[in-house]
């Protein structure tokens, strides 16, 4: 059997294609931005909050520096510090924990879903103690956790929910998006995430007025007036440069989730008549769910993950491991006390999964040539019938 055709590389994530699309409306923005020299906060940055709001059906959105500052901000506001522990997964970007750790407080795992890789929310109940103060699930890839029985929970303990949205902005759960789930919801403008700025950036939304004014005041070192500091905050105001790229961005939002589901759908597609089913897990659109693909995660046999990966650099695709090391397993971690074998669905995941190139702008060929190029490494390793046979 023949090589597949050379043909141009794939990366895992193109932003120069995004911006190609919509240069000509944010250039004129930035240089208007310039002129008014209005770098820090301002109107953009309100507009931005404003709309984020709207978008997620939120009352409030509280614009800040990052996403990881989106998610201790609330910790903040609700006085969560040393003796405290707050509930989430392993398997997440580190920020989830850390911000947790960063307070003082003690960052407390429960096991992931096998199918969505979020919380698994049969274990919380045995995970929480008379110290136990808020859970933040973190909606993985761009599908959003199983939320209710989570606020059940919540509401049984009286614990704060603070969602983890950074990868999942316009998921739905129930007929709902993300940001108004739990009590608050931090998202990330990373320049890989959905809705990417052009550095750092992140918002909170929250329905609660009192709240979101203290998370206003918080990102301003506690100050309100001006050089009045009845609290001690953070310096993490939104850049109004992010805030005028981000609501040009959030206009084609909805137009890029589409296009990225569509993606997912072309290569579930490809997969299927490639005949990989059973050497490939595929993500898993859950019932009541729109999952926004931050990520497309296959699970594949562990021992083949790193020559797969390898396949893949040679021939010029980029993939990526989210995440390859469980939080509990971390080394700065290592005094929670947690050994290996603890959390295994998440243990499992991390030995499992590859992300496969995924942007709105990914061609069908190029989709068409990863899936050729993983089904090529089956059949060089006979685990994949020929062309000729599968086609029998």
């Amino acid at each position: 059997m023949n090589r597949p055709a050379e043909s141009p590389s794939v990366p895992a994530l193109d932003l120069k294609a995004q911006y190609r699309a919509i240069r000509d409306e944010v250039e004129p923005i930035v240089l208007e931005l310039m002129e008014s020299q209005q770098f820090v906060l301002g109107p953009n940055v309100a507009g931005l909050e404003a709309e984020l709001a709207s978008y997620c059906g939120a009352r409030h959105a509280v614009g800040c520096a990052s996403g990881t500052d989106a998610l201790l901000l609330p910790l903040m506001a609700w006085g969560i510090g040393p003796g405290d522990e707050v509930i989430t997964t392993p398997f997440t970007f580190f920020a989830t924990a850390g911000v947790i750790w960063r307070l003082g407080a003690k960052p407390v795992f429960v096991d992931i879903d096998p199918v969505s890789y979020n919380l698994d929310p049969s274990r919380l109940a045995e995970a929480i103690t008379p110290r136990t103060r808020a859970i933040i699930p973190v909606h993985l890839y761009g599908q959003a956790a199983d939320m209710d029985p989570i606020n059940a929970v919540a509401a049984e303990h009286g614990l704060k929910v603070l969602e983890d949205a950074a990868q999942a902005i316009g998921a739905g759960y129930k007929g709902k998006r993300a940001g108004v789930l739990g009590h608050a919801a931090a998202f990330s403008f990373y320049p890989s995430k959905n809705l990417g700025g052009f550095g750092d950036g992140g918002m909170i939304t929250t329905d609660d007025p009192e709240f979101a004014s203290r998370l206003a005041r918080l990102r301003v070192h506690g100050m309100e007036p001006k050089y009045y500091h009845a609290e001690v905050g953070l310096n993490s105001r939104l850049d109004a440069f992010q805030a005028a790229v981000l609501r040009v961005k959030l206009r084609h939002l909805d137009s890029w989730t589409a296009a990225r589901r569509a993606v997912a759908e072309s290569y579930r597609d490809h997969f299927e008549a490639a005949g990989l089913g059973a050497l490939v897990t595929l993500p898993t659109e859950l019932p009541r769910r729109i999952h926004v693909y931050n990520q497309f995660v296959i699970r594949v046999d562990p021992a083949l993950r790193d020559p797969i990966r390898a396949m893949f650099t040679e021939e010029k695709v980029g993939t990526e491991i989210y995440y390859p090391i469980p939080l509990h397993l971390q080394e700065c971690f290592s005094s929670l006390g947690y050994q290996p074998g603890d959390f295994p669905v998440s243990e499992r995941a991390a030995r499992e999964t590859i992300a496969l190139p995924m942007y709105p702008e990914l061609s069908a060929d190029a989709i068409r040539r990863v899936v050729d190029l993983l089904a090529h490494f089956y059949r060089g390793r006979n685990l994949l019938p020929s062309r000729r046979e599968h086609a029998a």
